[in-house]
């Protein structure tokens, strides 16, 4: 096990690097905002990855419905890298399904654009985060404020200046990633939870944990571009060397023909709705 310190750095390296890599041409608003756009869902097949390595299934981390705008069940890497443990993560949403581009808040797109969204306007904002397995909390992060309304401009501005802006060793890694969770599987993979809602955090450095134990909340911390649940799982904590895991889900549903339908040992796509299920 690597000391806290080199732990913090490496996980620097990764936030860092993910916002170099996807926020330098996220000043067009559109581009977001179509990435929370899901197509028709059609297809709730089990879907397999790019047959690299064995996937991993561990249980869905969150409960109710959702949808993963950036997921491995339809793109390889999912968020456009293979370094720093990405290569399979997910972001999990909480859409209006019943609207017109599906927004992720509930006040009119003119508010959003022009006024902004308090973050409690934020379906997903505050919804509980369980542990996808049974394992041992090796960094748990609290304390850092959320910007209280999510605007695209402002949100966009921010992940734009942290980029060019940080500096590591004044503002350290949770100016990037917020509040978080790192947990570690008796195996030795690790998943990391990140994002997370400032004073959330239900669990410390050291402490076991069970599967579908509360770790903490969604947020809107670090360099979020709206609440959610940023998700990966990797095979080492040392991200100079840690390569992403494929992963999926143990059991849950997907909303196909007017109807749920149960899912064992699944991908979700960015096409589909989903839940959690027992």
């Amino acid at each position: 096990m690597l000391t806290g310190e080199l732990e913090t750095t490496n996980l620097m390296e990764l936030w860092h690097f993910r916002s170099s890599l996807h926020f330098v041409w996220a000043f067009l608003a559109i581009a977001f905002l179509a990435s929370l756009v899901p197509a028709a869902y059609s297809d709730s097949r089990s879907l397999q990855l790019d047959g690299t390595k064995q996937t991993v299934f561990v249980e869905f981390p969150l409960r109710g419905e959702w949808m993963a705008p950036n997921t491995p069940g339809s793109k390889v890497p999912s968020h456009g890298t293979d370094q720093l443990g990405e290569r399979y993560a997910f972001d999990f949403l909480q859409v209006d399904w019943s609207r017109i581009g599906r927004p992720f808040y509930n006040v009119s797109a003119l508010r959003y654009f022009v006024f902004g969204v308090p973050l409690d306007g934020c379906y997903c904002w505050g919804k509980e985060i369980h542990a996808p397995f049974d394992g041992l909390v090796v960094e748990a992060r609290d304390g850092l404020k959320e910007r209280p309304i999510v605007h695209v401009a402002t949100d966009l501005s921010y992940a734009l200046r942290v980029t060019k802006e940080l500096d590591l060793e004044k503002d350290g890694f949770r100016a990037v990633a917020g509040n978080y969770v790192i947990l570690k599987k008796i195996d030795g993979l690790y998943a990391a939870l990140v994002h997370l809602q400032c004073g959330s955090v239900a669990v410390s450095k050291g402490q076991h944990v069970k599967k579908g134990e509360v770790l903490g909340k969604v947020g809107h911390s670090g360099n979020s571009t709206a609440p959610h649940l940023h998700f990966q799982l990797m095979d080492s904590i040392d991200l100079h060397i840690a390569k992403g895991v494929p992963c999926g889900f143990e059991k849950y549903e997907v909303w196909e023909n007017n109807g749920w339908k149960t899912i064992y040992n699944g991908i979700p796509t960015n096409k589909q709705r989903f839940r959690y299920v027992e």
